[in-house]
């Protein structure tokens, strides 16, 4: 359902698009030889290519073409086997050529579509326009003389994806979600690794107004966003900022803006422009790229499980629910931990153990699922002992802490502490009378009709057995004896 916004004058519906650039999991950059690995000294990973020296020519990269048509594979979306790289112009400190060889007419990925989980639990389908190489430009530098800014051409060259969505989105969660799917899918696909706080993936964020049902409005571009909070704020901002202009009886202009998380606002960067003012050609340096089905074909039967069929799938074989399934498939390495936990134990509570305790615990410590001082297999061990009655759960949360504390398996601490639950019924029937002997008094209370006191005679026997008492045979023998 989408987000209606009350305004001064009436109801407005917010319509979203979204440009996002992910750079390509590769070695080297898309047209030279040059290092993609983040965080050089500056002009240090530059070839002569990515300089835009004279006489340089661009090498297509081939393993950045697959990564293209891998991700197209994994969006659901038509593999154009004809594309044609074309020359993007327009003048930035950052940008050695003075152009940047882009896909305009014809990229490499046509239509596609991705499904998004909403917070109500419903799911949504997002509509791709098309997906295009490009290589990125260098980066500026203002903040290092109080006069001058200093270009960084480590970046220049390497290979982007644009990835177009429809106008389909409309509200700050759907963008978000649709974001994270994104991301997810590029990850599992290891085609880029969504690292936005690295730049290896920015989005572009298109936000324009309407009545309901009525035709689009003009969109204004929030340029370079770069975590799934900046979106969410940026077009919570924007909107209201255009709703503001309109009922105000102005008009909005299209035009490219920054995001301030300073000042948490949008402010205008220059005027949006149209693909006639980049006067895109045909690169004369590059032939049309033609691309063989059976090509195509063996890079479709490499694709791995994907995010949509590995939720559905653990709904399906370990009966979760879709909350749960949609929390395990969030990332490849945390569903692959959790399907080693399942392995020969009670699915649903291995996802609960997964979730709420280790996850819960991670997340606290600032921990990724890689660095758990609990191995799958251990942890997985731990919920077998619930499950054979060697221990009860409520022993299992002491030993599942001191299992995280010193990274021991949950066998050698239930040994060596003396944890394991008793489960014979004349030593638990000896407590049980016990108990009852020393508490006449709540006996004749609850013979008296008190049922509540049970939840004490309980309490007590666990108590006196330190925790090790099987719960379902002290209640069984406490309703007998009482």
């Amino acid at each position: 359902m989408a987000q209606i916004l009350k305004g001064e004058t009436g109801d407005w519906e917010i319509v979203i698009g979204m440009e996002v650039h992910a750079q390509i999991t590769a070695n080297s950059k898309l047209f030279s030889g040059a290092s993609t690995d983040f965080g050089g000294a500056p002009n240090t990973h530059v070839s002569l290519v990515d300089a835009a020296m004279p006489g340089m020519l661009p090498v297509l990269n081939e393993m950045c073409v697959e990564q293209a048509v891998r991700t197209g594979l994994g969006l659901n979306a038509q593999i154009n086997l004809h594309s044609e790289f074309e020359r993007k112009n327009y003048f930035y400190p950052d940008l050695p050529q003075g152009y940047q060889i882009s896909q305009y007419l014809h990229p490499i990925v046509g239509k596609g579509e991705i499904e998004i989980d909403l917070p109500d639990g419903s799911v949504k389908k997002i509509g791709i326009t098309r997906l295009h190489l490009e290589q990125d430009a260098g980066k500026s530098i203002h903040d290092q003389h109080p006069t001058k800014s200093y270009v960084d051409l480590n970046r220049s060259g390497c290979a982007l994806m644009e990835i177009v969505s429809e106008p389909d989105i409309r509200d700050a969660d759907e963008a978000c979600a649709y974001l994270a799917k994104l991301r997810m899918i590029l990850r599992y696909l290891g085609t880029c690794d969504g690292n936005m706080e690295e730049g290896s993936m920015r989005a572009d964020v298109n936000v324009s107004v309407r009545r309901p049902g009525a035709a689009l409005g003009t969109r204004c571009e929030i340029k370079n966003v770069n975590s799934l909070k900046a979106v969410q704020m940026a077009i919570d901002y924007e909107a209201r900022r255009q709703i503001e202009i309109i009922e105000g009886n102005g008009a909005i202009v299209q035009e490219t803006r920054l995001w301030d998380p300073a000042k948490g606002e949008t402010r205008s960067m220059r005027s949006k422009e149209d693909a006639h003012d980049y006067r895109y050609f045909p690169d004369p340096d590059l032939l049309p790229l033609e691309l063989k089905h059976d090509w195509v074909g063996q890079i479709k039967e490499t694709l791995p499980e994907l995010p949509d069929q590995k939720k559905h799938r653990f709904m399906l074989s370990y009966g979760l629910s879709a909350y749960d399934s949609s929390v395990l498939i969030a990332e490849k390495v945390r569903a692959d931990y959790y399907e080693t936990v399942a392995q020969g134990c009670d699915a649903k509570l291995a996802a609960n153990w997964v979730i709420n305790e280790l996850l819960g615990i991670l997340n606290k410590d600032g921990k990724a699922i890689t660095e758990s001082p609990i191995g799958a297999a251990n942890l997985g061990q731990l919920i077998a002992r619930i499950s054979d009655s060697t221990i009860s759960g409520k022993i299992a949360k002491d030993v599942f802490a001191e299992m995280y504390a010193t990274g021991q398996t949950a066998d050698s601490i239930i040994e060596g502490k003396g944890l394991k639950q008793v489960t014979d019924t004349g030593a638990i029937e000896k407590i049980v009378d016990e108990v009852i002997a020393e508490n006449p008094d709540n006996v004749a209370a609850y013979k008296s009709g008190k049922d509540k006191l049970f939840g004490f005679f309980v309490g007590q026997v666990m108590k006196k057995s330190q925790g090790k008492a099987n719960p379902d045979m002290v209640n069984d023998l406490l309703k007998k004896k009482l």
